[in-house]
């Protein structure tokens, strides 16, 4: 039996890996989304984008569409093939949720929901609030939950501590997005937490 990982051991395991330079701010962006890191043009993002280049990708555009739908054995075979289609599906962030919890790393997905409901605020004061209060729980040095961030990317969010907008954490939200979808996705994969869902609709599927 190989001795389990301490919290310390998983977070020095999902260190970000950031490839190349990232994109100074006020920038454009390349194509690819934030849903698609390996950026090949294919995914359910990148068509959206092409049909209206004034759309604004918020990685979390179709959730509210499914939130209330009960996953199909055809989607929970799906979540293999996409981590998009895990992340737009309610249970699927769910089940995927208590994996990263048994991995001391449940903080990313939290943090990540945490910035997509920043951008929906508009009103100033109820920006500023949630700003500082992600900086307290998953940016600053001193919280529990504190992710993995680069240097460069912290500097930035300091800077922006100023005067809070709720954009000021998106490249923050990329990096841990880039993480889950690199690393925990893969080990979440062939995990008992989804090998037991998938054979749990299997199961009844064939019961019917």
């Amino acid at each position: 039996m190989p001795r389990s990982l301490s919290g310390v051991d998983m977070r020095k395991r999902q260190q970000p890996h950031i490839e190349g330079r990232p994109q100074a701010p006020g920038h454009p962006r390349p194509n690819n989304c934030c849903m698609c890191w390996c950026g090949c043009c294919k995914c359910l993002w990148n068509e959206d984008l092409m049909e209206g280049s004034e759309r604004t990708c918020t990685k979390m555009d179709s959730i509210e569409a499914t939130e209330e739908q009960q996953p199909t054995l055809d989607e929970v075979v799906a979540w293999a093939r996409s981590f998009e289609l895990v992340m737009r599906s309610s249970e699927g962030r769910e089940i995927f949720r208590e994996f990263l919890r048994s991995e001391y790393s449940e903080e990313n997905l939290l943090f990540w929901l945490a910035c997509e409901e920043l951008k929906k605020e508009t009103d100033p004061t109820a920006i500023d609030e949630k700003a500082r209060i992600i900086y307290e729980d998953y940016v600053s040095i001193l919280s529990p939950k504190e992710v993995s961030l680069d240097s460069r990317v912290r500097e930035g969010i300091n800077l922006s501590l100023a005067e809070p907008n709720n954009v000021m954490y998106e490249e923050a939200q990329l990096q841990i997005y880039t993480l889950m979808h690199r690393d925990s996705y893969p080990r979440f994969l062939n995990s008992s937490v989804y090998r037991d869902l998938l054979d749990s609709k299997r199961s009844s599927c064939l019961d019917t």
